[in-house]
């Protein structure tokens, strides 16, 4: 088996992502009403029709990326004949994109899946004061530089990697003094880049205690079934199947980094060729094109359905 399905994670969002599925396909419109439903509430009326300041708000981006995947996933099994337990190796997504990843698998139901994100969207903002905390984007240094680098900036604060993405980009997380510091730091160790993100909170450090605890308890309350394929988790970087591990390590995921790099690796060493990205946008697969030799399709509108189908027919071929 050679195919992978990977999630995008909080970033990607853009007014009318998925509108061109939904109006294409029933069983994506099926979709989105589900979540709607299960939230009380129009969620696709923001995602289709903004405003794009209401979209941005972490806890409706995080329901609402899902959605757009999931609806793409409806499409992929009707219309391209995908079997997630026959067709694909493994999944894997960019922090939110590990629920939808799980509701993918048949881990989560799509229900639970758009009512733990809303619970973690709304405390993952609230974990932290609003203009305490910060993140930045590193480029050119690999992470063991960057771990050094937030070590020395720390003085007694938070400052951690968040994301390893590869390709020499590494973000970090902390205390905003912390990461202001340490983006001086990496600028006078070569950096070609060091720039801090508009982001509403320092997402994936300690700082996020506070929210790990809640999904500790959202998690507790909601039946995880075995995935129909291992999870290439977020702060193990290395399949998981067992239910109780993946709820504690999606609660270990809102401190931890997203080891998105020795995800990519751990699946191309295990056999993947391909990478399909299912859901808005296409930044996975092009990091993915920058650190694996491996193919990135991005799924996200009508006309790339016949892509998958065409990867499913080489795979049928060679399994």
């Amino acid at each position: 088996m050679s195919l992978a399905l990977v999630f995008p994670g909080q970033g990607s969002q853009v007014v009318g992502m998925g509108k061109a599925i939904a109006d294409a396909f029933p069983v994506a419109r099926a979709l989105f009403a589900e979540v709607d439903e299960a939230l009380h509430e129009k969620l696709t009326a923001i995602i289709w029709d903004g405003p794009a300041d209401a979209l941005m708000l972490t806890e409706n981006a995080q329901p609402a990326l899902m959605a757009v995947s999931l609806a793409i996933m409806r499409v992929l099994q009707a219309e391209a004949g995908l079997e997630v337990q026959r067709d694909v190796a493994y999944v894997a997504g960019h922090s939110l994109g590990e629920y939808s990843a799980l509701a993918a698998a048949g881990s989560l139901a799509v229900g639970d899946t758009a009512r733990l994100l809303r619970i973690r969207g709304r405390a993952m903002q609230r974990a932290v004061p609003v203009g305490t905390g910060a993140m930045a984007a590193l480029m050119g240094l690999d992470v063991g530089e960057v771990v050094t680098i937030a070590g020395d900036a720390a003085q007694g604060q938070v400052c951690e990697v968040a994301n390893d993405n590869g390709a020499s980009q590494v973000v970090i997380s902390g205390n905003k003094a912390a990461v202001e510091r340490a983006v001086e730091i990496a600028r006078a160790k070569g950096a070609k880049r060091a720039v801090m993100l508009p982001v509403s909170a320092p997402f994936h450090c300690a700082l996020m205690r506070p929210a790990a605890e809640t999904m500790a308890q959202a998690l507790a309350a909601v039946t995880i079934r075995p995935p129909a394929v291992p999870l290439v988790c977020n702060v193990l970087a290395r399949p998981i199947v067992e239910t109780s591990e993946i709820a504690r390590r999606l609660v270990d995921q809102v401190t931890g980094t997203v080891r998105w790099r020795e995800s990519v690796a751990v699946m191309v060493d295990a056999g993947v060729t391909t990478f399909c990205e299912v859901g808005a946008g296409k930044v996975l697969s092009g990091l993915i094109k920058r650190v694996a030799a491996a193919r990135g399709i991005a799924v996200g509108t009508p006309s790339d359905i016949d892509s998958v189908r065409a990867e499913l027919g080489r795979v049928d071929a060679t399994a």
